[in-house]
């Protein structure tokens, strides 16, 4: 929106973002390697989710099905979500207790209040294709931390 040369930027309140983010996430995303939902349908604040990844083909990862717990705190999105692997990965970006660090992961690290959940899940998915953790050996499959 332009008036006389000022710029409007108009945010979307927290919940009414969340709430366009579960019924995308509930529809399905893309071709289907990535999916995020509510943790419990109870959760007033919809701070709790569970996101999916399945690794990418030609890597270590291929096939395998990684579970992941995402946090949006109050100040969400206007900073990123918390995001911990519960299923045992190897990967450049994930402390040894499944946390992805910030430090580490681009997403996290330059947040902006345009990505979603799905924008980390995505490119937590095209991470595991890259050189540096595409062959790392990995836990047993189905183990989790």
């Amino acid at each position: 929106m332009q008036g006389g040369g000022n710029v409007v930027v108009i945010s979307v309140p927290r919940n009414f973002r969340l709430l366009e983010e579960l019924e995308k996430g509930e529809k399905g995303i893309g071709d289907g390697t990535v999916s995020y939902g509510m943790d419990n349908s109870d959760d007033l604040l919809m701070r709790h989710w569970t996101g999916t990844i399945i690794g990418p083909p030609n890597t270590v990862h291929d096939g395998r099905i990684y579970t992941l717990k995402i946090y949006c705190d109050e100040q969400y999105p206007d900073r990123p979500p918390q995001v911990r692997f519960q299923s045992r990965i190897q990967m450049g970006c994930v402390a040894p207790n499944g946390v992805v660090d910030p430090r580490n992961f681009h997403v996290l690290r330059s947040w902006n209040r345009q990505y979603t959940m799905e924008t980390v899940l995505t490119e937590l998915r095209r991470d595991m294709a890259q050189a540096h953790n595409r062959k790392l050996p990995q836990p047993p499959e189905g183990s989790t931390y």
